[in-house]
């Protein structure tokens, strides 16, 4: 196993869809892929399911899958060269130095496909779609930017309408069992490794599409929405 992940380490430097920790990346990416179609990113992107399937479903759109995990990231990237999907790209950094490749208004939307939904209330400061990501999230999303959470965790789900509600986000879809919803749409449809291992054991799967407002509140207001989480005893 570790021969095989050195391998693939080995070749993801030679695929020229993976940007590993890049420097001066903000105001590049229509350069990088040589067309000014709007940018959406996959955060905490796995294999890259959802990039490989948005891209397929709107090849007028770039898609990025972020990711640390170079052995994922490999699965992905090699698909999409596979594919020939000139508008997917994968950038390997830690989701919290994600500002640092991006300017201002600078991507459309942000997917956000079953992350780690960090149960412990200790750890909820690592969840996603927690204001300390979000405040990060609006540094480079274009105003009214769409923020696309798809979850098999009840509570990370429910944490994340308690966080719309506390910080005056706009939720424009709220789906509480995707699958038994009619007509959803081919992008809800995408399925990714971890939708497939139902490890939430609730065989359901949540979606929230929102947006933030003009000016999401300040750290003071993070006490508020521990307090809550406590109060609705929401992980733990």
């Amino acid at each position: 196993m570790a021969q095989k992940k050195l391998q693939r380490f080995a070749e993801l430097n030679t695929f020229h869809n993976v940007l590993q920790f890049p420097k001066d990346m903000p105001g590049q990416w229509r350069p990088f892929f040589k067309n000014d179609h709007p940018i959406t990113l996959e955060l905490a992107c796995g294999k890259g399911e959802y990039a490989l399937g948005l891209g397929q479903l709107h090849p007028d759109h770039n898609y990025i899958g972020v990711d640390l995990k170079g052995n994922r990231l490999w699965v992905g990237a090699r698909k999409a060269l596979q594919l020939g999907l000139g508008n997917v790209a994968f950038l390997r950094t830690q989701i919290d130095q994600i500002t640092t490749y991006f300017n201002p208004a600078e991507v459309e939307s942000i997917w956000i496909t079953f992350p780690d939904p960090q149960l412990r209330l200790s750890k909820a400061k690592k969840r996603l779609t927690h204001p300390k990501f979000l405040r990060l999230y609006q540094q480079f999303l274009v105003p009214g930017g769409l923020i696309h959470l798809k979850t098999d965790s009840p509570d990370l789900y429910r944490f994340t309408l308690l966080v719309t509600e506390t910080f005056g986000c706009t939720v424009h879809r709220n789906l509480d069992n995707v699958y038994a919803t009619d007509g959803i749409e081919d992008e809800l449809k995408i399925k990714t490794h971890y939708e497939s291992l139902d490890i939430a054991g609730s065989n359901r799967i949540h979606y929230i599409c929102f947006s933030l407002p003009a000016q999401l509140a300040g750290k003071e207001k993070d006490a508020e929405l521990k307090a809550l989480l406590e109060k609705h005893e929401i992980a733990d």
